[in-house]
């Protein structure tokens, strides 16, 4: 199994509090590689919290399609020595129509093309909505995913595509190397957490209002979701633990899904 990694947003209250002291705390789990989310606008905590610990960052989170200053971004992505920059949500009501689809496909190309020009790749994290949105009866992802590029490239998470209806191991078989990253979680997957999802750019960092929706995720291994299936049809794709929310302590989910993954990932 390669070494999995975990999306820093996983832990964001205890990075909040402490910077360095959070990620050292997922080193000491066992974890040699992270994903952090706003990588951007604490690039220099992150270097630092970086070399103390060995971690590496071999992918990150940034909203790069909404930016003004994407050469920004990119530039802190180099800095902290990742090779993969991935914009984590745009929100279901971008996602309505044809043209919706077109205009975000021709904004990730032309980033792709900005992103590699400096050495990097860029790509897209999917949620549910992706998959339950339609047009001409087909999910706007596969609408999306034949308008991109050859080199753009995406990061699937496995939960969000799962709810939203997708046999996630056939997009996967079916998508290929193209996609770079795999967000692993699990969880009960029911009808009314599709009616409590965010829907603007606001509800990036989780309302309230939602947190008890999105504490039905589990570790990975422990839920509905068939992630041992998942991990096959993907076998070259980097492994990223996260929650959303989980009742429990964080930092032991996060812990028993790399334990999970350790045991149950032949990849």
């Amino acid at each position: 199994m390669s070494n999995p990694s975990v999306q820093l947003y996983s832990v964001r209250d205890a990075i909040d509090a402490d910077l360095d002291s959070a990620v050292a705390r997922v080193a000491e789990i066992g974890f040699t590689k992270v994903e952090p989310y706003a990588f951007h606008l604490r690039t220099a905590d992150y270097v630092r919290a970086f070399a103390a610990t060995g971690l590496t960052a071999p992918s990150g989170h940034a909203p790069v399609i909404d930016s003004d200053d994407a050469g920004a971004i990119f530039d802190a992505a180099s800095e902290l020595g990742m090779t993969t920059v991935i914009d984590p949500f745009i929100p279901t009501d971008r996602w309505q129509t044809a043209d919706d689809v077109r205009r975000l496909a021709e904004r990730v190309n032309e980033l792709t093309e900005q992103a590699k020009a400096g050495g990097l790749e860029f790509g897209y994290h999917n949620h549910q909505w992706e998959f339950t949105n339609k047009v001409d009866g087909r999910p706007v992802y596969e609408l999306f995913v034949e308008l991109l590029g050859p080199d753009t490239v995406l990061e699937v998470d496995t939960f969000w595509a799962t709810v939203g209806g997708a046999d996630t191991p056939a997009v996967l078989r079916s998508l290929g190397d193209r996609v770079r990253a795999l967000h692993i979680k699990d969880g009960t997957i029911t009808d009314d957490i599709l009616n409590v999802l965010p829907s603007s750019e606001s509800a990036l960092i989780v309302p309230e209002a939602l947190q008890a929706a999105f504490e039905n995720q589990k570790p990975a291994g422990q839920g509905d979701v068939d992630v041992k299936a998942i991990l096959e049809a993907a076998p070259n794709a980097l492994r990223v633990v996260e929650f959303d929310a989980y009742k429990g302590d964080v930092f032991e989910g996060i812990a028993e899904s790399l334990a999970w993954l350790k045991e149950n990932d032949k990849a």
